[in-house]
């Protein structure tokens, strides 16, 4: 699994907490140039061999607002390593997505696109600062779609101030009215260094509310096979994650993971841009990597194997098994209610005991 973060944006998401700029776009050749000696680094330190890549994901910030022609020196470096049925997927914003740049990365490889949409309520799009509007949104997938990608997703954001069914319900039928196999749902977050940071009245998650919106994208065959992530195709560089697999972060922000290490390339881009290396490393205990794996094996369809859990840890999931808020098959706890999955995990670990 390979990600690799692209931290530029036409604009800044009043919700957005990922390391992206407005302002740093002269230094798109020089970041290419950065992410390349990284991406020699890595794939010696990984250990990569030839056509062993099964997932590549570019993410963001914007990676649409980068032209194909400055992509085209990393996935000439990678090609070799993707494996012949690899998942190639970019994240794209309709506003950036052009008829030239979705024939570019088509041309690269890219065989999957996953849209920032967020909503087809121009006011709800203005209120979180989106840079484009709804009629940009179905124009850009359709024509991705016409150019021949076969797998396309869309994220949709709800649980914000002003949210009522009949919205959401009209964002969902948009939705699906489109070509795509994959959407995601994202609530919306308050977070430190945002714009919304001091207006936490933007955000209101109501339960039901939730619960219903799920329940209306599964009726359209869409499967939640992660808490925010539903679809007839499911994301393999996705599963990667909630399978526990290794992953490299390539990139200002991004990170890694090997083995019992996390890797965190810095994330100020000028100092990335000076040293692409200054990589530093977090040691994951044993308790460390359990914990994570309970976490998101309750969040998805992975589920946590009873190998991995303490006597007293087996009993409690045993408790939540009669409770019919966990199933049991094949030596694994499942959780069918993903939004339970943070508190099944905290009620279900002995790591005081």
């Amino acid at each position: 699994m390979l990600y690799i973060h692209i931290p530029f944006c036409d604009s800044k998401c009043s919700y957005c907490a990922f390391n992206s700029y407005v302002d740093k776009f002269h230094l798109k050749q020089k970041y290419v140039d950065a992410l390349l000696s990284q991406l020699d680094f890595e794939l010696k330190r990984f250990d990569i061999k030839k056509n062993s890549l099964k997932t590549l994901f570019l993410g963001g910030g914007t990676p649409s607002t980068l032209s194909p022609k400055l992509y085209e020196p990393l996935f000439k470096k990678i090609k070799p390593y993707l494996a012949s049925d690899a998942e190639i997927t970019s994240e794209a914003n309709p506003n950036s997505a052009t008829h030239e740049w979705l024939e570019g990365m088509n041309t690269l490889g890219v065989n999957r696109l996953s849209f920032g949409v967020q909503s087809f309520n121009d006011e709800k799009l203005k209120l979180l600062n989106r840079a484009h509007n709804s009629s940009q949104a179905k124009t850009a997938i359709k024509l991705a779609s016409k150019l021949g990608f076969k797998n396309i997703s869309l994220d949709l954001i709800y649980a914000t101030a002003g949210d009522t069914k009949e919205l959401l319900q009209k964002d969902i039928d948009k939705a699906f009215k489109l070509p795509i196999n994959h959407l995601s749902a994202y609530a919306l977050t308050i977070e430190e260094g945002t714009a919304f940071e001091n207006k936490p009245q933007m955000s209101k998650e109501n339960l039901d509310l939730t619960t219903w919106l799920f329940s209306e994208i599964s009726k359209h065959g869409f499967e939640q096979y992660e808490i925010s992530n539903f679809g007839s195709y499911k994301s393999k560089h996705n599963m990667g994650y909630w399978r526990y697999k290794d992953y490299i972060g390539l990139g200002s922000g991004a990170v890694g993971k090997k083995g019992n290490k996390r890797f965190y390339p810095t994330s100020d881009i000028d100092e990335y841009i000076k040293n692409p290396l200054n990589i530093k490393d977090e040691f994951l205990s044993d308790e460390d990597i359990k914990f994570e794996k309970i976490f998101l094996g309750f969040r998805s369809l992975i589920g946590v194997n009873i190998d991995i859990l303490t006597h007293k840890e087996i009993q409690k999931a045993n408790i939540l098994l009669k409770e019919n808020k966990l199933i049991f098959n094949s030596n694994t706890y499942y959780n069918p209610n993903f939004l339970l999955a943070d508190e099944i995990a905290i009620f279900l670990t002995d790591f005081n005991n």
